[in-house]
C-alpha cells in the first residue's frame, strides 16, 4: 500500500489536512501517516498511525518506513506566530529540518512532495495593490519578527528545487496568508509579544452581542480563505501530473473589512441581539491584497468551495462541535 506521510501533523493545519484526506482517499490503495515532535499521548491522533519525529534530528527519520512512500505533505516548521523563536531556532528548524525531509524523500523514494511557504516572501509588493500572482520574483521585507522566519522558508523553497533538479522530487509549494480555521487556542505573538487573534476577539463579541469597532477604511480588505479550501489545493497536488509548481493560496476576491465585521453578525450574533459597527475612520486600515489563483485553477483543477459567509458557517460548526466533545 501506498503512503503519504504528513509532516506537523499535530498542528492546526495538519490536524483539518489529516481528516481531509481520511475522508477523500481511497484508503485501500492509500495509508496515510502522521508525524509530529508530540508524543503519542499528546498528538490527539488515533485514527491513524502516528510517529515522533523532531525533524530536525536525522535519527527519527529511522522510525518511518522507508519504502512505498507515495508522497509527503509539510506543514513542520518555526513559525513566530505561535512560539517566540530565536533566528537559530528557524535556520535549524526551517532550513536543516526541511533539508532532512528532503533527504527521507530521496532514500525512501517519494514521488513528490508537497510544501507549505509564507507569504512573506511576496510583502513587498503590497503598496502596490494589485493581486499578487504566484510568479512574481521574490520581495520580502527584511525587518521585522517575520524576516528570518521567511528567509529561511525561501531557502527551504531553493532545497526543493534542488532536490527536484537533482532527484526528480517532484515539488508543490503553497503560499499561505492567514489561514482562517476554528482552533480552541486564541492567541499568538506579534514581535515576540501575546495578542489576541483579531477575528477572534471579532468573533467572540458578535456571539455576546457587543459592538466591534470597524478600523480605518471600512472597504479596505483581503483575501480570506478557508482552511478547508487549502486541503482541497493540497489533495489536488497529490495527484496532479507535474514536475512542480507554485501556487498563492487564497480565493481571489476581496473581502473588505465592514463585511467582515457584518459577515461576523450574521452568522454569530444572537437574533434580536445583533452586535452594532463602530466606526473608527481614524484608527489603521487592515493590510490589502488579493492573491491571483489562476495557476490553482488552470494546474490543478481546483476552485474554491468556501466563499466568506459560508466559511463562517463551517467555521460555528466546528466551534460547537468542539465544544460539545469538551475539548
Amino acid at each position: 500500500m501506498k503512503k503519504i506521510i504528513v509532516f506537523g501533523a499535530t498542528g492546526n493545519l495538519g490536524s483539518y489536512c489529516i481528516d481531509y484526506l481520511l475522508e477523500n482517499l481511497d484508503l485501500k490503495k492509500y495509508e496515510v501517516i502522521a508525524t509530529g515532535r508530540r508524543s503519542q499521548k499528546d498528538s490527539g491522533i488515533t485514527k491513524i498511525p502516528y510517529v515522533q519525529v523532531d525533524i530536525t534530528n536525522k535519527a527519527d527519520f529511522e522510525k518511518l518506513p522507508q519504502k512505498d512512500v507515495y508522497a509527503v505533505i509539510d506543514f513542520a516548521g518555526a513559525l513566530p506566530a505561535y512560539v517566540n523563536y530565536t533566528d537559530e531556532d528557524y535556520i535549524k528548524i526551517n532550513i536543516n529540518g526541511t533539508l532532512n525531509i528532503c533527504e527521507y524523500c530521496r532514500k525512501s523514494g517519494a514521488d513528490r512532495i508537497v510544501f507549505t511557504q509564507t507569504w512573506a516572501d511576496l510583502n513587498g509588493y503590497l503598496k502596490e495593490g494589485k493581486p499578487l500572482k504566484a510568479d512574481l520574483p521574490r520581495k520580502p521585507i527584511l525587518t521585522g519578527d517575520h524576516a528570518v522566519y521567511c528567509i529561511t522558508k525561501c531557502a527551504a523553497v531553493d532545497l526543493l528545487a534542488h532536490y527536484r533538479a537533482e532527484y526528480g522530487i517532484r515539488d508543490f509549494v503553497f503560499r499561505l496568508p492567514n489561514i482562517y480555521l476554528y482552533a480552541p487556542t486564541k492567541y499568538y505573538y506579534v514581535n515576540g509579544e501575546q495578542k489576541k487573534i483579531g477575528y477572534r476577539y471579532m468573533i467572540d463579541r458578535a456571539i455576546k452581542g457587543e459592538p466591534i469597532e470597524c478600523w480605518g477604511d471600512p472597504k479596505a480588505g483581503k483575501d480570506i480563505v478557508y482552511v478547508k479550501d487549502l486541503c482541497g489545493m493540497i489533495f489536488a497536488a497529490l495527484f496532479v501530473d507535474r514536475e512542480s509548481g507554485i501556487y498563492n493560496v487564497g480565493t481571489g476576491v476581496k473581502t473588505s473589512m465592514e463585511d467582515q465585521i457584518k459577515g461576523f453578525i450574521k452568522v454569530f450574533s444572537p437574533k434580536g441581539h445583533p452586535s452594532e459597527i463602530v466606526y473608527r475612520p481614524e484608527k489603521p486600515s487592515c493590510d490589502q491584497f488579493v492573491m491571483d489563483i489562476s495557476n490553482i485553477k488552470s494546474e490543478l483543477g481546483y476552485t474554491p468551495k468556501y466563499d466568506y459567509i459560508s466559511y463562517l458557517k463551517d467555521y460555528k460548526k466546528e466551534m460547537e462541535k468542539d465544544q460539545k466533545e469538551g475539548k
